[in-house]
């Protein structure tokens, strides 16, 4: 059973997920649970639901880093574990069920989530067991059984760099474990047969002729597979693939190669061409296909600002018709995407930050707000509202926000200083100086060369 993405999801789980979603950013915890459950009861393979029930469980009981089985301890949770345990052995659905019930109360149970993992491997929803695995070695980091769980499980789910890491780690601190040594070296032999094409002629496919023609293609392969080619490269492996096109009219990652290719060299055009195939053929069209085409034209637009003459009287009034195209552009199509995908929260934060770039406040908020429920965009979302509250004159909500999103950011990172030196803004906006300059003493003890930070705090206590 292959773990599925959101939109392989009948459209009445993923609204129905919307909902779940939409019940986290506003707290209310006990229903977007209880939502996320009701969905992986009939969707266990919903690899992003699970995701974001975890985020639930653990928002609810206020985990972090030092919660640890502080409310339902693994001795009440044992019956349960133990029903689980029994379930594993015929129906290992019915364990993970078992698993996620302990879980709600207490999201960081050993037991429960030793359970998911080994019941996850065996439905063959190896993204599932990785995650449990993952919240288990953050409390253990150099436990052996752990780890070498996790590189099993890496492997199956297709990861065997990540998984060739770990064992390579846990044979330098067990040196003459034979066992992993094996696991290891069996790893390594299978990726070299899954890379080098051997699996097929072991299967009585292909030939030796083949093995020989791929050793002699591994400099254009490692070409193809850089993020970044040079003009001359990408000259070369466009004239190869549209060789190949007319034999292979609907290969589509040959189109899509093509097209990436077309928009290195500035043709965009004829890489938005390329799009137009896939797009048509209905077979590669997805919100990535989509988001790939608007980058392109976001290219072009691009290109088109900086082919123009700086000394041109008619420059200026050029320069903003285009980027204001631009602008209407990326709305419209952002509009679109969020219309077709409407439980895409990836989405929503895009349109929210376009929005708030056109000035579009009101909107901007609608859309941030909604945003906020995704775990990889809540800060940054929590971020931008803050400015749109700011823009509004509402003062005492941009700080708060801001001030919980600080809170919910542990690494003194770029983000990090760029919420403390907004919420310093608002803060001189409310008058409340003091606590101000106290915010941006803290951005200097780390960074004395952010933005303005050094010279005004150095100027305050010249000043004294």
């Amino acid at each position: 059973m292959p773990e599925k993405s959101l939109h392989e999801i009948p459209l009445a789980l993923r609204q129905y997920f919307e909902k779940g979603a939409i019940a986290v950013q506003r707290e209310n915890f006990d229903y977007a649970i209880a939502i996320f459950n009701e969905i992986l009861a009939k969707e266990p393979a919903f690899f992003e639901c699970r995701e974001f029930l975890r985020v639930a469980q653990f928002k609810k009981m206020g985990g972090g880093p030092g919660f640890f089985k502080k409310v339902f301890s693994s001795a009440s949770s044992s019956p349960m574990v133990a029903k689980g345990q029994i379930a594993l052995r015929n129906n290992p659905l019915e364990a993970i069920t078992v698993a996620e019930h302990i879980l709600n109360n207490d999201p960081q149970n050993t037991a429960a989530h030793k359970l998911l993992a080994e019941a996850a491997l065996a439905a063959d929803l190896p993204r599932t067991a990785i995650f449990s695995l993952e919240i288990l070695l953050k409390h253990a980091p150099k436990d052996k059984g752990l780890r070498i769980q996790l590189a099993r499980a890496l492997g199956r789910g297709g990861d065997a760099t990540r998984a060739e890491g770990i064992f390579a780690e846990v044979l330098r601190d067990y040196p003459n474990d034979s066992e992993v040594a094996m696991e290891l070296k069996n790893l390594s032999a299978r990726k070299t047969l899954d890379e080098g094409g051997y699996e097929s002629l072991a299967g009585g496919q292909g030939s030796y002729r083949d093995i020989l023609k791929n050793k002699a293609e591994a400099v254009s392969l490692e070409q193809e597979k850089r993020e970044v080619k040079s003009d001359d490269v990408a000259g070369r492996l466009i004239q190869e693939y549209e060789a190949r096109l007319p034999n292979e009219p609907n290969n589509l990652k040959l189109l899509r190669s093509l097209a990436e290719l077309y928009s290195q060299k500035k043709d965009f055009d004829r890489a938005l061409s390329y799009y137009e195939k896939i797009k048509k053929s209905g077979a590669g069209s997805d919100s990535s296909l989509e988001r790939a085409m608007a980058d392109t034209t976001v290219k072009k637009y691009d290109h088109a600002l900086a082919q123009l003459d700086p000394q041109a009287p008619d420059h200026a009034e050029t320069s903003a018709q285009i980027q204001s195209e631009r602008q209407a552009f990326q709305i419209a199509e952002c509009q679109q995407r969020a219309e077709k995908y409407p439980t895409d929260l990836q989405i929503r934060f895009e349109l929210g930050q376009l929005y708030f770039q056109a000035g579009k406040i009101s909107e901007a908020i609608q859309e941030l707000q909604k945003a906020q429920a995704n775990p990889h965009r809540r800060l940054q979302a929590m971020g931008y509202l803050g400015q749109c509250f700011a823009r509004r004159g509402m003062n005492d909500m941009a700080a708060r926000t801001l001030q919980n999103a600080i809170k919910e950011k542990t690494a003194f990172d770029a983000e990090k200083k760029e919420l403390i030196y907004t919420l310093a803004g608002v803060l001189e906006r409310m008058n409340n100086k003091p606590e101000a300059f106290e915010q941006l003493k803290l951005i200097y003890e780390v960074d004395s060369g952010y933005k303005d930070v050094g010279p005004r705090v150095e100027a305050y206590y010249a000043g004294q």
